[in-house]
C-alpha cells in the first residue's frame, strides 16, 4: 500500500517526460493516487506524454486544458474536473514557471514592467490563483506542493525568475496562513537545476549545471528528477500532518553552503 493510497491529485507542468511534474505524476501513481493533469499552451502534447505513466497507454490520466492566467479557465476548472469524475481533490501540484526572454540572461536592469508582469503572474500569483480555483474540491482539506528554484540568493542569469520565485515562497507562506484553518497545507520544494525544456529556455543556465555537481555536498545529477518528485509525494502524503509553509530544499544540499569551490 503506497503512501498516497485513495488519494487523488491534480498535477500542473506536464509537457514531457523530462517535465519534473511528470515525475512528481509517476511517483504519485506509483504511490497509489488517482492523478489527473492539467495543460498549457499544448494539451495533445501532455496527452501523449500521459500514456509515458505507470497507468499505461491504455488507461492514461485525464488531460485538462488549463492556463493559469486566464480566469475563465481557473473559474471553470471545478466544474470540468467535476465533470471527470473528480469530485475532490487531495493534493495540488504546482509546477508552472514562465519568463519572457527579455526577463533573464543578464537583461534584469532593462526589463520591461510588462514582461516582469508577465513572469510575477504565471510564475508567483499562480500559486494562489491555482490554489483557490482548487479550494471547492478540497473541502475535507489537503496539500499543495509548489516547485521552486532558492530565492535567497541572486544567481547568475536568473533575473526576474529569481524575484518571481522569491514572490512564490512569499505566497506559500501566506496562503499556509489562510487555508491552515481549513486542514490544507501549502509546501514548496526547491530543487537544484534539472535538465527539463523550462531550463533549457534559460540562456547560460548551463553555468550553473555546471557549478552544481561539483559543489553539491551530496553531488547532484541534473538528469534525474527522481529525489524531487519523492519529495512533493511525501509532502502530499499524510506522513507531513503538521508541516505548512515550509520550502524543502532538494538540491544535493547546495543552500547550506557558504562558498561554492571546485
Amino acid at each position: 500500500m503506497g503512501i498516497l493510497e485513495g488519494k487523488r491529485i491534480l498535477v500542473t507542468g506536464v509537457l514531457t517526460d523530462a517535465s519534473i511534474g511528470f515525475h512528481v505524476a509517476r511517483i504519485a501513481q506509483q504511490e497509489g493516487a488517482e492523478v489527473v493533469l492539467t495543460a498549457y499552451p499544448r494539451p495533445t502534447l501532455t496527452a501523449r506524454t500521459a500514456k509515458r505513466l505507470p497507468s499505461g497507454p491504455d488507461s492514461p490520466p485525464p488531460v485538462v486544458e488549463l492556463d493559469v492566467t486566464d480566469t475563465g479557465h481557473l473559474d471553470g476548472l471545478a466544474d470540468e474536473l467535476r465533470g471527470l469524475g473528480f469530485d475532490r481533490l487531495d493534493g495540488v501540484v504546482h509546477a508552472i514557471g514562465f519568463a519572457p526572454q527579455t526577463a533573464l540572461g543578464g537583461n534584469f536592469l532593462e526589463t520591461p514592467w510588462e514582461d516582469v508582469a508577465t513572469a510575477v503572474h504565471t510564475s508567483a500569483y499562480s500559486l494562489k490563483s491555482l490554489t483557490m480555483a482548487c479550494l471547492p474540491l478540497m473541502k475535507d482539506g489537503g496539500s499543495v506542493v509548489g516547485l521552486d528554484f532558492d530565492a535567497t540568493k541572486a544567481w547568475p542569469v536568473y533575473d526576474w525568475m529569481g524575484v518571481a520565485k522569491a514572490g512564490l515562497e512569499s505566497c506559500c507562506r501566506y496562503l499556509a496562513k489562510y487555508l491552515g484553518p481549513q486542514g490544507i497545507r501549502v509546501n514548496l520544494v526547491a530543487a537544484g537545476p534539472l535538465a527539463t525544456m523550462a531550463a533549457k529556455s534559460i540562456p547560460g543556465f548551463e553555468g550553473m549545471t555546471e557549478l552544481w555537481p561539483k559543489a553539491a555536498p551530496l553531488g547532484w545529477d541534473i538528469k534525474d528528477c527522481e529525489s524531487t518528485a519523492r519529495a512533493c509525494a511525501a509532502l502530499l502524503s499524510d506522513w507531513f500532518p503538521a508541516t505548512t509553509g515550509e520550502i524543502v530544499h532538494v538540491d544535493g544540499g547546495l543552500h547550506a553552503i557558504g562558498a561554492h569551490t571546485d
